[in-house]
């Protein structure tokens, strides 16, 4: 589909139409539709884009880069917006991320949670994290290994700026429905395992564009969506 240049109209066509493709694979689970939250993913889209997703009622934007949230941030000051780091994190990102964030959906190390929460600190605010697992065996994905999940909320617990919300994957990029659907499997299974021993993690961020309906199947509560939104990637024009 080609779009005008600045012409966003299209957005509330995807959105109306990627909202009611969740509700159906919702109901084909067997789930209520009110379960499970689309976390829109504006990356490599510029701050235009956002401000038209915006007046559609979208307020939370996932984003890969840091910096793609620093420069989208300042030019959408005037707006509340709540910034969802969905990419590989590193550690030398942590100052702005504890300044510009409102979740983290990759934490994956003790390294990162110690640099979070030290800028945290210094920055007077807490902040919602998920902890990505790799479920994948694509070496090219990032990710706590599942058998050290246990030790890793145990460890957890000595940083309290961080709120573990839950647990976050990206599943294997196949053509097999069953080998998609056994990534989100496990880590539905993780949930249900760290919940016996004590942990609540309510939240399963798992599914994008291609795979959502699967995701939903083995219980995701919240699918990250991005082209099925706003179309082709394209690098974020200047500003």
């Amino acid at each position: 589909m080609n779009e005008a240049p600045n012409d966003y109209t299209y957005l509330a066509a995807h959105w109306t139409a990627i909202r009611e493709r969740v509700d159906a694979a919702c109901r084909a689970a067997g789930r209520d539709p009110a379960e499970v939250s689309i976390l829109p993913v504006s990356k490599t889209f510029g701050p235009d884009v956002v401000r038209a997703a915006m007046a559609l009622g979208m307020t939370r934007f996932g984003e890969n880069k840091v910096q793609e949230i620093r420069s989208k941030a300042e030019a959408l000051a005037d707006c509340a917006i709540e910034w969802v780091v969905i990419g590989h994190l590193q550690t030398n990102k942590a100052k702005d991320v504890a300044r510009l964030a409102s979740e983290v959906q990759s934490l994956d190390r003790l390294e990162l949670a110690e640099a979070l929460h030290r800028r945290l600190q210094l920055e007077g605010r807490t902040l919602d994290v998920l902890i990505e697992v790799k479920t994948s065996p694509e070496e090219s994905k990032h990710g706590l290994p599942p058998a050290q999940l246990p030790a890793f909320l145990d460890a957890l617990a000595a940083y309290d700026s961080l709120r573990v919300r839950g647990l976050m994957t990206l599943a294997v990029q196949s053509v097999d429905p069953a080998a998609v659907r056994a990534c989100f499997r496990q880590l539905h299974q993780l949930r249900a395992q760290a919940k016996a021993q004590g942990h609540d993690l309510p939240r399963l961020s798992m599914g994008m564009s291609g795979d959502f309906p699967l995701a939903i199947a083995e219980g995701a509560t919240e699918v990250r969506i991005g082209s099925a939104i706003f179309g082709q990637r394209h690098p974020v024009t200047a500003q």
